[in-house]
């Protein structure tokens, strides 16, 4: 089975490109209301899980123990762009356990925000690693190491105490075996694995609903998204599509982009989950997808998905800022 053309680009009237993928919504049982696409291919579903990497920090008791609130924990599930606010409290939620800058293991890169790296370029600022897009998530990593009494170091390594604790939470989350077989290396140096994107999205859907999670692990979840529902800036930043989406709905929409095309969402309300991968990788592709998988799923609501179709659509212009086509959902999800 080929997966089906999901969006399209046009050019003029003309339609100059598509972008295949695969999408599906579970709810919390694990009964599919909408599947497209070959869904149970496994995926490296990158970034879009960092909710659920997030979990032993709550649930082990670290997140309270160093305070943290719904901008730190939102930051800590984040991909967020590297903009002075993001880095000032990402270095904030690491001093907090007595640590710095340099005991991050994610790397540098400069920020994805362009006004923000023009200000670095010319301050002759070099990047670090507070402005890495996943220091948000690695503070956690450190918090969850620290507060356990175990090195730290290497904590970005398979075999460490802080992985082992994430691998476990998402291996029950979403019933998939993850291990050596299925792992690779995510751009910041944590191992990623490879799932069904269908239990990938019972995953999330048991987060949203509570479905056999035990009260702790429902109450975890639940923080966690409340979190990121409540501050979505500290998710991505400025003009980003998570940031962008969660606040097109207060409160009904929690999403999480992905490298390579990945998207994953839920609607607490419902108790749904939602994965979905283009497959070509584009980022505008999975973008186009996620506003149309959620203008469908709110079809009972007129106004917000309205909203979510309108944000779906997107205009493309030339340099000198003539409209020359669109970004647009196509099949299943026109």
């Amino acid at each position: 089975m080929q997966n089906p053309v999901l969006v399209e680009v046009t050019r003029g009237q003309i339609v100059e490109s598509r972008h295949r993928g695969m999408a599906v919504v579970v709810d919390g049982d694990g009964s599919v209301v909408m599947s497209l696409g070959e869904v149970e291919t496994p995926v490296f579903a990158r970034s879009a899980v960092k909710s659920m990497q997030a979990l032993p920090l709550v649930e082990t008791g670290a997140a309270d123990r160093y305070g943290l609130g719904d901008k730190e924990l939102a930051l800590a599930c984040s991909s967020h762009s590297g903009e002075p606010g993001h880095m000032q409290l990402a270095g904030e939620i690491v001093a907090r356990a007595g640590l710095g800058e340099a005991d991050f293991e994610c790397g540098c890169h400069w920020s994805f925000e362009p006004k923000v790296m023009i200000d670095q370029v010319r301050a002759g600022d070099k990047p670090n690693q507070l402005g890495n897009n996943c220091s948000g998530k690695h503070a956690g990593f450190l918090c969850l190491s620290c507060h356990a009494g175990v090195d730290h170091h290497g904590y970005v390594e398979y075999d460490h105490f802080v992985q082992a604790s994430v691998r476990d939470v998402m291996s029950d989350l979403t019933g998939a075996a993850l291990g050596q077989d299925n792992c690779g290396i995510d751009g910041c140096s944590i191992p990623t694995y490879a799932a069904p994107l269908k239990k990938i999205a019972h995953g999330f859907a048991r987060m949203a609903s509570g479905t056999d999670l035990g009260s702790e692990r429902a109450k975890a979840a639940q923080r966690l998204m409340s979190a990121c529902m409540a501050e979505p800036w500290y998710v991505a930043g400025t003009g980003r599509a998570c940031t962008e989406l969660m606040r097109l709905a207060p409160g009904r929409i929690f999403a999480k982009t992905g490298a390579e095309g990945v998207f994953c969402a839920t609607l607490p309300e419902k108790g749904y989950g939602i994965a979905l991968k283009c497959e070509d990788g584009s980022t505008r592709g999975a973008e186009a997808m996620i506003g149309g998988v959620l203008a469908k799923l709110f079809g009972d609501d007129e106004e917000i998905s309205a909203r979510l179709a309108d944000w779906s659509h997107k205009t493309m212009k030339n340099w000198n800022g003539i409209e020359v086509g669109r970004i647009r959902p196509a099949g299943e999800l026109a």
